[in-house]
């Protein structure tokens, strides 16, 4: 199984049911109009699949999530963890989809086909599980770009390097 892991897979979470909460599958849609990336790195939309994901994370050397994270910071904090800076740190889930993805992560941990994880977080401004609303706010748009910048550079880091597509307008 170790010959047929991808280098990186890119994951976006989030329910976009639930406004901002659905950032990370918005975010890596956008991204991955704007960037090619080479056959090594896939992006997944993993929505709020859990358990679902279970082979996709096992199938990866690496592996960068791009999440909403709920926390008493500023609506539009970016913030980036490792896997290990999350198990200490990250605020009680928030999500269904949270519980089973630090489960998941768990269970690959088990079996030795954990990748190696980054996580790349920004603070939701809206997050009411009472009131479903597809679309953003207009802040979490206003902050592709500094996800983008983030993203840009774990890339970097594992020396990825994505094409700028050329604009169709």
């Amino acid at each position: 199984m170790a010959d047929q892991r991808h280098y990186l897979t890119i994951l976006g979470l989030g329910n976009i049911l639930l406004q901002d909460e659905g950032f990370g599958v918005y975010f890596i849609g956008w991204f991955s109009e704007r960037y090619r990336l080479p056959d090594s790195v896939r992006i997944i939309d993993g929505g709020t699949l859990g358990f679902g994901l279970f082979d996709t994370i096992t199938s990866c050397e690496n592996l960068i999530v791009i999440d909403a994270i709920k926390t008493d910071d500023e609506p539009g904090s970016i913030y980036r963890f490792t896997q290990n800076e999350m198990e200490l740190s990250h605020p009680p889930a928030t999500s269904a989809h949270e519980v089973e993805f630090a489960d998941i992560l768990c269970k690959a941990d088990l079996i030795d086909q954990a990748p190696n994880a980054v996580f790349i977080c920004i603070v939701p401004a809206q997050y009411d599980v009472h009131n479903m609303h597809m679309g953003m706010t207009p802040l979490m748009y206003e902050r592709f770009a500094d996800m983008e910048n983030f993203l840009l550079k774990e890339l970097a880091d594992l020396d990825i390097y994505p094409v700028r597509k050329q604009s169709h307008a």
